[in-house]
């Protein structure tokens, strides 16, 4: 491992991506932290749903595409396909987008496990917490008011600041989406990786949906001290870029969305897609008990993926190709209970 500081970004790339990276490790990024994913099964079936009506929308193709990028274990993919109905699901073409080697024992047929976003897509593209992870530089106002690269050494992560930001595509981000003052200590994370790598994804989309789930800001809103921080075994702790622990950001979504875009909060488009955290009816605990105690735990877990200060607050980017309106999502509940 170098001892030479470098930037985040390059730092980040080695430390979850480079050999024996975070990502890459047997264990998978399950063993450290909790997503929405793995929150609860209803988050798959919403994701399902969504799907369903992206098929319907693009004429009931076949096959039909559901493309998971940053899928992990392939968690996600598998509980959307098994929540599909069955004349969706013969259909679907599933893709497990992981830059990490298939797991050990996976064997799965219904699922291809692949490093790289197919070059087209007739679907739906989900990147759920994917964007947080491409890694990306930092800046800090010295105290002459100059922003600079933040240098970091990959041995205990310590930081020094290195040379004034020069001109070109960062600064000129920064210009546009994330504008620093002069105030000394100010910092801020330059979300033009993401942009790019999220416009990439969004190409391969002929028709259908591409949609990213993220811990989000937006320009009023923007952190005055930025949001880079790290995770160990559930916890949240000091980033290292050793490749003990996850390194993330929070995204600028709308510096990523494209022409035609739709932003909203995880328990707008969740609610959207049917799932409100009600509680069952009392009588039902008379009649039938073990199906009230089912549905209070799925009430439970509605309430977690929904709830504000918490999972409901995180960033949904919806971008619609071809015939598909964000609108998709946006449908009475109903229309799905005909299919």
């Amino acid at each position: 491992m170098s001892t030479d500081p470098r930037g985040w970004r390059a730092a980040t790339e080695r430390a979850l991506y480079g050999p024996g990276g975070f990502y890459l490790r047997p264990d998978g990024p399950a063993a450290h932290f909790r997503t929405s994913v793995h929150a609860s099964p209803l988050y798959a079936r919403a994701v399902a749903t969504l799907l369903t009506r992206v098929d319907r929308a693009l004429g009931r193709p076949d096959p039909l595409d559901f493309i998971d990028v940053g899928a992990g274990r392939a968690e996600l993919t598998r509980g959307v396909l098994d929540a599909l109905p069955p004349e969706v699901a013969a259909r679907t073409r599933a893709y497990a987008v992981e830059r990490a080697p298939r797991p050990a024992g996976f064997d799965d047929g219904r699922i291809e496990w692949t490093d790289e976003i197919p070059a087209e897509v007739d679907g739906l593209l989900f990147a759920n917490e994917w964007l947080d992870n491409v890694p990306v530089d930092v800046v800090e106002v010295d105290e002459h008011g100059i922003p600079r690269l933040v240098l970091v050494s990959e041995e205990d992560g310590t930081e020094t600041l290195g040379e004034p930001l020069p001109d070109g595509p960062d600064r000129d981000w920064l210009a546009r989406w994330w504008p620093l003052g002069d105030e000394p200590g100010s910092r801020a994370e330059i979300g033009r990786p993401r942009d790019e790598a999220w416009a990439e994804a969004v190409r391969a989309v002929r028709g259908g949906l591409a949609v990213a789930v993220d811990y989000a800001h937006e320009q009023a809103q923007r952190p005055p001290f930025g949001t880079l921080t790290g995770f160990r075994e559930g916890r949240e702790c000091r980033p290292v870029p050793d490749g003990s622990c996850d390194i993330t950001a929070h995204v600028a979504l709308d510096a990523c969305a494209r022409p035609g875009a739709v932003l909203l909060t995880q328990r707008e488009a969740l609610h959207a897609l049917g799932l409100r955290a009600g509680r069952p009816p009392l009588a039902l605990a008379s009649t039938d008990p073990a199906a009230y105690v089912r549905a209070l735990a799925s009430t439970g877990e509605a309430a977690e993926l929904t709830a504000p200060g918490g999972l409901g607050d995180f960033g949904w980017l919806l971008q619609p190709a071809g015939p598909v309106s964000p609108d998709a999502l946006l449908v009475d509940v109903a229309d799905d209970e005909e299919e």
